[in-house]
């Protein structure tokens, strides 16, 4: 006989675990299932926290080598191992999946080891055993996206999981896509040594971000060593024994060229998961790109079943899934879960960092909403002179006539931080000018982002 839940959640990323925990909270018997050895799923094992360990590794020597001396700082001979890195890497990753077993243990949530498959609307089966509940959430999350033509074998050519096991520094990496996990992982290893080109099909790389920040953002890495074709694709690659050849062809149409690489990383973008799930069994309905169907409130077309995170549309972000997972969970107690998704941050964890909210200019262009721009640089912020980190601005778009503010952009030193501020002001629906005359404490980089209010109405103090 199946054993019976209120809840089960299939899936421990970040959008499975956070519902499963509120909705523990709110009284349910849960259950999660979880075919990885550990908890946590992509973000947590193989994803965000591994990849900001390394970014913090490598920032770290690259700090050394390249920042001390300004500060009057000597060190002698600089190195790095490479294997205590990533055995630190571990360890972060470690600690946090522990940190989530622990969380399940406290709240009294059955985790269920293995791969789930439906075998009806409200019921599936795990390693042979059988489940019910109430309800059933799918977060599955994503997978990267494949290339035809270039073969992953995880060694020489790698996606983002393979890229953060090198247990050598590339002499040359070519990376393919333009994104954020591209971008990120490239400057891991352009800081430790790698000579990292970029080829993106687009003329431009972050293209979800506001264009400006994106070309400011372009110039940071090129001055970083970073190489760029742009309005290229990749046509084919050839492993030997020395490394990979790829094959590339301007986008519109052009002579092809060789590019050498010792590892090629496909960064192309990800996709939903849904790999052994069975919906046809349950009768869930998905859309061409393999994406669960759902309406506001989660719900799939099959009463009980629901979805959340990156296995339905939405930016593929570990937080707008966490915030899916709650507001799913209180919505199933009957209470009035809500995601504002105006307000939901995109960050990118280079250095600098870039940071954005809300609309950009371009958005604001095509729908023909009329808007002010507000900017404000780094460079004339003292804390960031005192710290040595001048790149960047942060810029605000606020609407023409009533001041909202509709979006805001930072590249400049924890721009990911930075961009908290702005996040909370769109969500309780604050004028540029309610952000200006927050008090701001001196001298902080968060000053840059009072002076961008301001300077929406061409009031900026300091410059």
């Amino acid at each position: 006989m199946a054993e019976t839940f209120d809840l089960i959640v299939i899936g421990s990323g970040p959008g499975g675990y956070v519902c499963a925990i509120r909705a523990a909270q709110l009284g349910m018997k849960v259950a999660c299932v979880e075919k990885r050895a550990t908890l946590g799923g992509t973000c947590l094992n193989i994803g965000c926290i591994p990849s900001k360990a390394l970014l913090q590794s490598s920032e770290v020597f690259h700090q050394t080598v390249h920042g001390l001396k300004d500060h009057g700082i000597a060190v002698g001979e600089v190195s790095f191992d490479l294997a205590r890195m990533q055995a630190r890497k571990g360890e972060v990753v470690s600690a946090n999946t522990k940190g989530i077993e622990f969380l399940f243990k406290k709240n009294k949530i059955t985790w269920i080891k293995g791969a789930a498959s439906f075998t009806g609307p409200n019921a599936i089966a795990v390693g042979g055993s059988a489940y019910s509940a109430k309800s059933i959430v799918i977060a599955t999350g994503s997978e990267s996206v494949p290339l035809k033509g270039v073969e992953v074998d995880e060694t020489r050519i790698v996606t983002s999981t393979g890229a953060l096991e090198l247990d050598k520094v590339p002499g040359r990496l070519v990376v393919i896509g333009g994104g954020v996990i591209g971008l990120e992982l490239g400057s891991v290893w352009a800081r430790l040594g790698a000579k990292v080109t970029v080829v993106e099909f687009l003329e431009r790389i972050t293209p979800g971000l506001d264009a400006e920040i994106s070309k400011a953002f372009q110039q940071a890495l090129t001055k970083q060593g970073f190489t760029f074709k742009l309005g290229h694709k990749v046509t084919g690659a050839t492993t030997g024994k020395d490394g990979v050849s790829l094959t590339i062809e301007p986008a519109k149409g052009g002579a092809a060229e060789t590019l050498e690489a010792d590892v090629v990383l496909l960064a192309i973008g990800r996709r939903a998961y849904t790999e052994g799930l069975n919906l046809a069994a349950a009768g869930v309905a998905a859309d061409a790109r393999g994406l669960v169907l759902t309406d506001a409130h989660y719900a799939t077309n099959v009463p009980g079943i629901y979805a959340i995170g990156d296995v339905i549309a939405g930016p593929m972000l570990a937080h707008k899934a966490e915030e899916e997972g709650v507001a799913l969970a209180e919505l199933l107690a009957g209470q009035a879960g809500h995601v504002n998704y105006d307000a939901i941050p995109g960050v990118v964890y280079t250095w600098p960092e870039v940071a954005s909210v809300g609309r950009t200019e371009e958005e604001l262009k095509a729908a023909g909403v009329a808007y002010k721009v507000g900017k404000f640089p780094f460079m004339a912020n003292g804390r960031a002179r005192a710290m040595g980190e001048m790149e960047g601005f942060a810029k605000i778009l606020s609407d023409q006539t009533t001041d909202r503010l509709l979006g805001a952009h930072i590249i400049g030193p924890d721009a990911g931080t930075l961009i908290a501020e702005l996040v909370t002001a769109i969500e309780f629906g604050a004028s540029a000018e309610d952000v200006a005359r927050v008090c701001h404490a001196h001298p902080t980089l968060s000053e840059v982002v009072k002076e961008a209010a301001l300077a929406a109405d061409g009031r900026a103090l300091h410059i």
